[in-house]
C-alpha cells in the first residue's frame, strides 16, 4: 500500500526498529504498514514525513516531488 515507506527508510539506512522507536510505536506493527497490512493514521504519515524530510503526498504516491511544501 504504501511501498515508498520502505524506500525510504533504506535509503536512510534506517531498521524497522528504529523507525518504529522513533514514532513511538511496536515494530511489528510498523511492519505491517510497510506490508500494506495496517493503513497507518495521518499523524504517522506526518511523522515520516517529518523524519524523511519529504512531503505526506510523496509517501501517498500522489506526486513525484520529494520536496516539502515551503
Amino acid at each position: 500500500m504504501y511501498p515508498r515507506i520502505k524506500e525510504l527508510r533504506i535509503e536512510k539506512k534506517l531498521s524497522q526498529l528504529q523507525i518504529s522507536m522513533k514514532l513511538e510505536i511496536d515494530q511489528s506493527y510498523y511492519s505491517k504498514y510497510e506490508r500494506g497490512e495496517h493503513e497507518p493514521p495521518s499523524s504517522v504519515l506526518i511523522n515520516l514525513a517529518n523524519i524523511y524530510n519529504t512531503s505526506v503526498d510523496y509517501i501517498l504516491g500522489q506526486t513525484d516531488n520529494r520536496k516539502r511544501y515551503e
